[in-house]
């Protein structure tokens, strides 16, 4: 009788959804309390977009250079690195008495969370077989929504008490709890304590897996599937961002909210976008279970999220908030799960050696497209023209990112040893 398989790669994806919960708790506290922060330390919507855009910048280079990094010196080693820095950089955001120095702080948080995707991304693919790697990045991918989910409320009400510099004090001290459940429980699946062999056996059911060429940095941009992920994040990545940067001031200023108010109405937005994770995840690899090729699956799920884009982005027209609430809940969802199956992509397509590098590529673009139209763009568009072509632009860019998808990634079959030299 062969035993039954161990749920430890459970366990570890448990653990990855609560550091990206964290993670997100750090980054959201600005855009939560904006106006707060604004009027305290009397900057403006356009150095409110500088500040934004040192953490973009930031994290658009730290990505790149962490994906790198991850894949010489191992998740492990990697992930605590950057969950030390992202701590000690959201707590010294409570020390910041201009708009320069909370962009300072900004780009030093950037940096050090622009570790988490590529290390939750290598870890997943350490961890799980290709059939459930969409599902399981859906659920890490979650905690971004859940931290959007119970930190507005959380944080407006420490506000109103505590100030919002305690905001940040308060995150950074969690984060050091998160940084010491991953040092000690945190192996590759072979050298886990709590692992048995069927377990193994089942994380390394994929015969395809089991290409082992090192691919390069220089050779990652010489892959055509690369740039495929990379457009994709370029225009698909600033629309995030600017719902979780700019959103909190839009219900002030164009709907007229109170910050209470707002508190309240953005839980739902992001209870929603959790669904759309899970979601987006499950189904594709649902597809997957019923026979159709791994490609297809991907693409018709992704092209069904990007065709939400546009309903969604009619927010900004209609009358009544709870319909722009309801609107921009559908755009959140649709994104996330989006996001779920693009960063699948990249360990469907390259093995276990290129997946941190390649994501870092990715997500550099990503941090480069939210700099331009997240960071720099709407605060230009929002002091001269409003908010309505800022939702047209965002309503748009998930299906020019779809059309790399399918230009780029082809079938998304994995690279042979051949295509990879």
């Amino acid at each position: 009788m062969h035993p039954r398989p161990t749920n430890t790669r459970w366990w570890i994806l448990a653990l990855l959804f609560l550091i990206t919960t964290n993670n997100y708790l750090d980054r959201i506290v600005l855009g939560i309390l904006s106006p707060v922060i604004l009027e305290d330390l009397k900057f403006t919507k356009l150095e409110y977009g500088y500040v934004n855009a040192a953490f973009q910048g930031a994290y658009a280079c730290g990505f790149l250079l962490m994906g790198w990094w991850i894949d010489r010196i191992g998740t492990r080693k990697g992930y605590s690195a950057a969950i030390t820095l992202w701590s000690v950089a959201a707590g010294l955001h409570a020390l910041s008495a201009s708009w320069l120095s909370l962009a300072f702080w900004r780009g030093l948080l950037g940096l050090g969370e622009s570790g988490n995707f590529p290390a939750a991304i290598k870890a997943v693919t350490e961890w799980f077989p290709k059939k459930d790697r969409a599902f399981a990045t859906g659920i890490f991918n979650a905690g971004t929504n859940v931290a959007t989910m119970v930190g507005p409320p959380i944080f407006v009400w420490m506000n109103f008490h505590l100030g919002w510099r305690t905001c940040f004090f308060i995150t950074a001290s969690t984060g050091t709890i998160c940084l010491l459940l991953w040092w000690f429980l945190y192996r590759v699946p072979r050298e886990h304590f709590r692992i048995n062999e069927a377990e193994i056996a089942l994380i390394e059911s994929d015969p395809e897996e089991r290409v082992t060429s090192r691919v390069s940095w220089g050779r990652a941009l010489g892959i055509r599937q690369t740039y495929g992920f990379a457009v994709a994040k370029f225009f698909s990545d600033p629309v995030w961002w600017f719902y979780l940067t700019w959103l909190t001031l839009y219900f002030k200023e164009a709907r007229h909210l109170s910050l209470e108010q707002i508190g309240w109405a953005l839980p739902f937005i992001y209870l929603m976008a959790d669904f759309g994770s899970v979601a987006g995840g499950w189904v594709s690899g649902y597809l997957i279970g019923r026979g159709w090729p791994n490609g297809k699956a991907r693409k018709v799920t992704m092209g069904c999220f990007a065709l939400c884009m546009p309903i969604a982005a009619t927010a900004v027209a209609v009358p009544e908030t709870w319909m722009a609430v309801a609107l921009i809940s559908l755009a959140t969802a649709a994104h996330q799960g989006w996001s779920a199956n693009l960063y699948t992509t990249v360990s469907d397509v390259f093995p276990k050696s290129a997946v941190a590098s390649v994501t870092g590529i990715g997500g550099f673009m990503g941090g480069i497209g939210g700099v331009i139209f997240t960071a720099l763009l709407p605060g230009y568009l929002v002091m001269h023209f409003g908010y309505f072509p800022l939702f047209v632009m965002m309503g748009s860019f998930h299906l020019i990112a779809w059309t790399a998808v399918h230009s780029f990634l082809g079938d998304m079959s994995k690279l042979s040893e051949a295509e990879l030299r």
